[in-house]
């Protein structure tokens, strides 16, 4: 950590107080493994507006707000996009908030290749992951019948609660074949998982692929994807979802009301001050925990 000076916003930018960010894997190995020097690192944050945006496109200073940033989030004081922010509800804590930029966009963003999802079966992978624990409560809230996918026993309980007692265990996603086909699966191993989730889907149904954190390549068999009839693969990538369908801050804002509705809880599995950022970014690296970190900025 370093002083860095912020710039003056844009007239489209708000400047925000960070409260408290949360860390992603994809982000937190660049900061640890690959960043280049003066690169700032850092995604989802969640403070206070300090100055709003000179065109009045932003929520007014004072304002509680979750946003995102391509990075630089990791900082006490950021200017960011008004369309990246939205206001937040009183409750939804900090915390809650800075767990769904990313994790919480990617999971909504997946779940609509799906379209309408009431009465249809869906299969998330990672399903105890900071993407899968989101994806899986949000596609019950929309009326899915859920199938959480996990490879420990010791995620069982949390993973029956937000799928309604419909719980994968196994290395392999295979192990799902005999709940399926199913309309939609979404995968973030790539790999095998991937190529199993190819051969689950029924007529029609699509496989939206968002990461490789098993394997960065899959082989699978080609008859039992177009055979099917009408079953699509979608390759998601956030950050061009959200420049070419909808803004940050309109999914951003329906989260957090779903939070404050209760049809949505984040998972926090660890919460820390920010000057801890490197024991907590090299645990999440080493996968000790599932869910989200959250850092409180003091």
């Amino acid at each position: 950590m370093k002083p860095v000076e912020l710039r003056d916003p844009d007239r489209d930018e708000v400047s925000v107080r960070v409260a408290a960010i949360s860390l992603n894997r994809g982000e937190t190995r660049r900061a640890l493994q690959v960043a280049e020097p003066g690169w700032r690192p850092g995604w989802d944050f969640a403070g206070v507006v300090e100055t709003e945006a000179a065109d009045g496109s932003s929520p007014k200073s004072g304002t509680r707000v979750v946003g995102m940033l391509p990075s630089g989030a990791w900082a006490e004081r950021v200017n960011c996009r008004s369309h990246a922010v939205a206001a937040l509800p009183d409750a939804v804590s900090d915390a809650e908030a800075a767990t769904l930029p990313v994790a919480g966009l990617t999971a909504l963003h997946a779940l609509r290749q799906g379209g309408l999802l009431l009465g249809r079966k869906v299969l998330v992978d990672g399903a105890s992951g900071g993407v899968g624990h989101l994806a899986c409560q949000l596609a019950a809230a929309a009326g899915a019948f859920v199938w959480g996918h996990i490879r420990r026993e010791e995620h069982r309980a949390a993973v029956s609660e937000w799928c309604g007692e419909r719980v994968v265990l196994g290395r392999d996603l295979a192990a799902a074949t005999p709940y399926g086909p199913f309309w939609l699966i979404l995968d973030s191993l790539g790999g095998p998982a991937l190529s199993a989730a190819l051969g689950m889907l029924q007529a029609n149904g699509t496989c939206v692929t968002f990461g490789v954190s098993e394997a960065s390549s899959t082989t699978f068999e080609s008859r039992n994807f177009f055979g099917t009839g009408g079953t699509r693969l979608y390759g998601l990538t956030l950050f061009h979802e959200l420049m070419s369908v909808e803004r940050a801050g309109i999914g951003l804002r329906l989260l957090a009301e779903l939070i404050e509705a209760k049809k949505l809880r984040p998972q926090i599995a660890v919460e820390a001050a920010w000057n801890e950022i490197g024991t907590i970014a090299r645990r999440l690296i080493d996968r000790e925990f599932t869910g989200k970190a959250v850092l409180h900025i003091t």
